[in-house]
């Protein structure tokens, strides 16, 4: 039976940061974003708003800001290496995240099969965000139930890497899990855990015990 391998991004694929820190970053907004990102970890906004106002904040945004956050963010070595394998394997690879689907997405070019973000207007933004597109917690499961009837797998056949609460619906749905640089309530539902910074070794926690 194949196995499908979902993927949180944020804090995860990307070490100890995330895809609109690093946006961001090229955009010389660090100190707005922490605001926002402390409001949304601490419960005082909700993904929505979150995003709502990271899209007012980014009204100067090209494709040249996310290709070069894309390029410049601090990712785990060895992400192409192990969906390369994965794909040999017959087995599948997919991201699921709550950043932008514009960023997210380009990671099918690095060799995952799916790539699921929150819905943004294209960049340069000329329509507002609209938030009944935007990706909770609770969505992570829904997709990958999706993913699961595209590629033919069940739940008992996956397995989810994540480091943070968003994950943790996620990590109760699917039979084996994976906390990669996770917070101590994550690393605690985990049937594995890993801090480091190669993606190879991640999944060779999964590989040394998969009868595939």
């Amino acid at each position: 039976m194949a196995r499908l391998h979902l993927f949180d991004l944020d804090g995860t694929l990307i070490r100890g940061s995330a895809a609109p820190v690093e946006i961001s970053r090229q955009l010389g907004l660090l100190d707005e974003i922490g605001v926002l990102e402390r409001a949304l970890v601490s419960g005082q906004i909700g993904p929505p708003e979150y995003a709502v106002q990271v899209h007012a904040l980014w009204w100067g945004l090209t494709a040249d800001h996310v290709a070069a956050a894309f390029d410049a963010a601090p990712w785990l070595a060895g992400i192409q290496e192990v969906w390369r394998e994965i794909r040999e394997r017959g087995d599948y690879c997919a991201v699921i995240s709550l950043s932008p689907s514009f960023f997210v997405e380009r990671l099918l070019g690095w060799g995952a099969h799916a790539a699921h973000g929150s819905r943004f207007p294209d960049v340069p933004f000329n329509r507002p965000v609209d938030p009944a597109g935007i990706l909770s917690a609770a969505a992570k499961v829904r997709i990958a139930d999706q993913l699961c009837t595209e590629f033919g797998v069940g739940r008992a056949d996956c397995v989810a890497y994540g480091d943070s609460m968003s994950d943790v619906e996620l990590f109760r749905a699917v039979s084996r899990s994976v906390a990669v640089n996770a917070d101590n309530h994550l690393a605690g539902l985990a049937t594995h855990t890993y801090a480091g910074g190669d993606l190879r070794e991640v999944y060779a926690l999964i590989a040394a015990t998969d009868p595939n």
